[in-house]
């Protein structure tokens, strides 16, 4: 398998699976929500603090252009998420992604909707936003075969609770779970548009992919600690937060878990 295909593949494989898991979500219990954030954090602070920054720290003798690039990146996805450009919020607990939102609206979908504008929205800046995930994993493979796994499996772990909040978005904008189902699909092709376009620009561009692993993994830092995190504290009881601690643990532990057999299966292949 060469590489440009290995890179679609965990692109189109990131993208269905949580759109998959997302749409069996809504399913379950408003109270889940949380723990699926939780882990989701684990995913991504660990992809960022034992894979992405170590490489690319590694691909450069300057540490300080790498760290002001990060800090650059962590207030350019602020700017970014003001203008709502970015993307929208991923917690089940935010104005548009509230409890009531995800009880009424999950099974009364079509009452007081918006004739689908909330859901068109919705549907454009998350299109934007998997685009950027395609250029992270694309940035990662082109570094290390085992990175863009870690990085590919951490943005399915964090796209599910968003998946989740699109989901009911729209189905509150009156459309269907078919189109929602359908909508969320078509959104998440723009990952392997965003992956190949990456991959094309930056392989003769080798010089800049710590840079755009910086970029990335401000990217991660900031949907953990501005998005996810926050949600949490609403749920400050000692049981919920040893609950929530436990489940971050874990998902740290299985993107290092996964770091490791891939590199194993990189060994022995």
């Amino acid at each position: 398998m060469n590489l440009l295909t290995a890179i679609l593949l965990a692109s189109a494989a990131g993208g269905l699976l949580s759109v998959l898991l997302a749409a069996l979500a809504l399913r379950l219990r408003a109270e889940w929500v949380p723990v699926m954030i939780s882990y989701a954090i684990g995913a991504l602070l660990g992809a960022v603090f034992l894979e992405i920054l170590p490489h690319a720290l590694e691909l450069t003798d300057s540490d300080q252009t790498v760290g002001s690039v990060l800090l650059g990146g962590i207030l350019a996805f602020f700017l970014l998420e003001k203008l709502v450009l970015w993307r929208h919020c991923h917690s089940a607990h935010c104005e548009t992604h509230g409890p009531e939102a995800f009880g009424a609206h999950a099974h009364h979908a079509g009452t007081d909707h918006d004739h689908g504008r909330s859901g068109l929205m919705i549907t454009v800046g998350d299109t934007v936003h998997n685009f950027v995930d395609g250029v992270m994993i694309a940035a990662a493979f082109l570094v290390d075969v085992k990175l863009g796994v870690v990085t590919a499996f951490a943005i399915a772990a964090h796209e599910v609770p968003q998946e989740l909040g699109d989901f009911l978005i729209l189905l509150h904008s009156g459309y269907s779970r078919l189109q929602a189902l359908a909508l969320n699909l078509l959104s998440s092709a723009a990952m392997i548009v965003g992956a190949l376009l990456s991959y094309f620009l930056l392989s003769p561009l080798q010089s800049l992919l710590p840079y755009m692993l910086a970029i990335a993994a401000a990217g991660m830092i900031y949907v953990a600690v501005a998005d996810l995190i926050p949600g949490l504290h609403k749920r400050a009881a000692l049981s919920q937060t040893a609950q929530q601690l436990a489940l971050i643990c874990l998902g740290i532990l299985t993107v290092w878990a996964a770091g490791t057999l891939a590199h194993e299966w990189m060994h022995e292949h």
